[in-house]
């Protein structure tokens, strides 16, 4: 007898991988992570049904997502409250040499189109890779999800500053205003999005190796450049501003 349409579709096989993951991670506490697992494996399941023709099949399938859905409800209505509560705190680890911890696949879990504007405080905004890195940072934030209209830049003074008043030109093209503000006695390293994320990044933004060559892998692609060790602290405070 032949298989079933809906055991062969790729889409339900790629809900279950998904729902599969989204169950790991809760089982690790990595919460915020989960519900986005969640979210995508209940719209695959979603896509799923509506091509379902038999009444028990789409019953069945109904029935799980009800429960899915239950199931992200309930860990949003906990992650709401954890923040609400001021108490939500997410650490990482980054080992020495490891990879896929670039900025995106880093930050992408924080960013919204809530996020509107953004302080960075680092001290260390000077050297050509530093201002490749603060750049490429600028560049995420300009892309979508996002709908950043400005960035806030707390430094060290530098008499070299030409390459972040470029950034700012540039941001400027892009309708993105970047404010930008020295202090000789800043020592502390911290992101701060409006929609109330807080990442403090022991390294600041400066936490990758120096590749190896311009035709090695990891050289544009920073999910693939090895990392130095550091700690990556996250917070939640719906009442973030600018201090």
């Amino acid at each position: 007898m032949a298989k079933s349409r809906v055991g062969l579709d790729p889409d339900l096989t790629a809900a279950r991988n998904v729902l599969k993951r989204a169950v790991e991670l809760e089982s690790e506490s990595r919460y915020p992570e989960a519900l986005l697992y969640y979210q995508e494996g209940i719209d695959l399941l979603l896509q799923v049904s509506k091509g379902i023709k038999d009444s028990t099949t789409k019953c069945n399938l109904r029935e799980k997502i009800t429960n899915y859905l239950e199931k992200a409800e309930s860990l949003k209505k906990y992650l709401d409250q954890v923040k609400e509560d001021g108490k939500y705190h997410k650490q990482i680890k980054i080992e020495e040499n490891a990879t896929g911890f670039g900025y995106e696949s880093l930050f992408k879990e924080y960013l919204s189109e809530t996020v509107t504007e953004v302080w960075i405080e680092d001290p260390y905004i000077r050297s050509p890779h530093q201002l490749n890195n603060f750049l490429r940072f600028c560049e995420m934030l300009v892309k979508k999800p996002c709908k950043v209209n400005t960035i806030h830049l707390l430094t060290s003074p530098d008499k070299q500053s030409s390459g972040l008043e470029e950034i700012k030109r540039s941001l400027g093209n892009h309708g993105v205003l970047l404010e930008i503000e020295c202090s000789s006695s800043i020592h502390d390293r911290e992101i701060r999005f409006n929609n109330g994320w807080i990442i403090k990044i022991g390294r600041g933004l400066d936490y990758f190796k120096r590749p190896q060559g311009q035709l090695f892998l990891g050289y544009y692609d920073l999910d693939l450049r090895p990392c130095r060790e550091t700690t990556v602290d996250i917070f939640h405070d719906k009442h973030t501003q600018k201090k």
